[in-house]
């Protein structure tokens, strides 16, 4: 049984409740199963259920046809609660349990803001609803040391971490997963995935779009917090792990963590954050607001494999693209027999392995080979695998999708440990404490112009693409 918090929220709307269904159509879901919607608004059953349907039809990926749909619909019902009232919620529930019968599990998602996780937990511990759980966490977690390890603190007084799940759809795209195939499946890979072979990283998510009226959240947040500790750091954790001894959750946390645990504190002088001009004009921002809307930071593992290499990540609202990549920048070869302008060299796209991690996804190798002729000219050349091309993509499972199914399954894998976030937000603390201030840059851009000498002597990768 699945007890959704915030089932009217956005987040149920546009992700949840359409991944639910297409579990459901799939055959991925238990035989029998019932879905539990609760917030603090008061709906009846039906009235949920067609909120869940206008859902599904606009932005779900299949479509809700009637037997498919009765069949979904009869699994939905809807107990409002709040900490001080939650019998709604308690008759919702026994009366699902009594439809399932015997002794069902429960998984509880929370998609409710910050503030509600600590009053939801603790009416799950007050009502006995905790016993017989599992219970998926919605980002953000914490917004500093202190506040991770006080949520952590909550969560643990009712939940052992072993029936926790700390969701970042990030780390349910097929593609991220490929980055591990990649690297451990191919043996053309893994042994020059180290700093004897890799100049440097770069990890690039730009946003086209801009804060889209979220203002109360995002001059709480900013994209630090919003995306870099949540995501971008998650992608570096599986990019740099060692090779763990098998793909079972205890071993994959242990190795993205170690990786954690190796990375200094951040340097404040080596971010770069920006805000784009027209924020500080937007509805409920503070006109003198210090808040980033981009953030690019050099950041570095020290250990074995990658003392010496500088991982670049940027990420930022109303940018140029919107792009999902890791770009692997390889060492010169030794002796260079082709000349190629020192000042320009780098910029090339060429001598480079890109990742594409939003779904479907690509990965292309740049390279330089010789163009026909009788002079020994070099050019630009690429090789390029796509999933859409090689594979059928349309029963992918889209990130929400498959780390609730996986969470059903207990399997947390993609899921963030708490000692792994809590040494994240360690490792962030410098930033947070003497954050430099923000840089204007223009709307459609790549971001404040010093952005480039942060990366020096490398070049940003993107703008470009396959």
């Amino acid at each position: 049984m699945i007890v959704l918090f915030g089932a009217t929220g956005d987040l149920a709307g546009r992700e949840l409740l359409p991944g639910l269904f297409r579990l459901a159509k799939a055959g991925l879901l238990p035989t029998r199963y019932r879905i539990v919607g609760s917030a603090r608004s008061t709906l009846t059953d039906d009235e949920f259920r067609e909120r869940a349907r206008r859902a599904v039809v606009e932005f779900g990926k299949v479509e809700p046809t009637d037997e498919e749909w009765r069949a979904f619909a009869d699994s939905l019902s809807y107990g409002a609660a709040t900490p001080a009232q939650p019998q709604p919620l308690l008759d919702a529930v026994d009366a699902a349990e009594k439809a399932l019968g015997g002794h069902p599990r429960r998984l509880y998602h929370l998609a409710v803001p910050p503030i509600a996780f600590a009053p939801t937990i603790g009416m799950l511990a007050e009502t006995d609803l905790a016993k017989n759980a599992r219970i998926i966490v919605e980002k953000p977690f914490g917004t500093d040391l202190a506040s991770a390890r006080a949520l952590n603190d909550t969560i643990h007084a009712t939940f052992d971490e072993s029936q926790v799940f700390r969701i970042d759809h990030f780390l349910g795209k097929e593609s991220v997963d490929n980055i591990l195939a990649l690297r451990f499946a191919n043996g053309l890979f893994e042994p020059i995935w180290n700093r004897d072979h890799i100049s440097y990283v770069q990890i690039d998510v730009p946003e086209t779009l801009g804060i889209e009226g979220r203002a109360a959240f995002f001059e709480q947040t900013g994209t630090f917090r919003d995306m870099i500790v949540t995501h971008l750091f998650q992608v570096l954790g599986f990019v740099a792990m060692e090779p763990p001894t098998s793909l079972t959750a205890k071993h994959l946390r242990d190795e993205t963590t170690k990786v954690f645990e190796a990375m200094p504190l951040l340097d404040p002088g080596r971010v770069v954050r920006g805000q784009f001009r027209g924020y500080r004009d937007e509805p409920g921002v503070d006109p003198q607001s210090q808040t980033e809307t981009f953030l690019a930071a050099r950041v570095e593992v020290d250990n074995w494999r990658w003392s010496g290499v500088p991982f670049y990540l940027r990420s930022g609202k109303a940018l140029r693209q919107k792009r999902q990549v890791v770009t692997l920048g390889f060492k010169e070869p030794p002796l260079r027999m082709f000349p190629l302008d020192r000042d320009t060299r780098d910029a090339t796209p060429s001598n480079k392995l890109v990742i594409e991690f939003d779904d479907p996804g690509w990965i292309a190798a740049r390279f330089q080979a010789k163009e026909p002729g009788a002079a020994l000219r070099l050019g630009e050349a690429t090789m390029t695998f796509r999933y859409a091309d090689s594979f059928c993509t349309q029963y992918a499972l889209a990130g929400y999708e498959r780390l609730i199914l996986e969470a059903l399954l207990g399997d947390q894998s993609l899921f963030t440990r708490a000692d792994g976030i809590e040494r994240l937000w360690e490792v962030s603390a410098p930033l947070l404490d003497s954050p430099p201030p923000v840089e204007a840059y223009a709307p459609g851009s790549w971001g404040p112009d010093s952005i480039d000498r942060l990366i020096a002597p490398h070049h940003w990768y993107l703008p470009d693409s396959p």
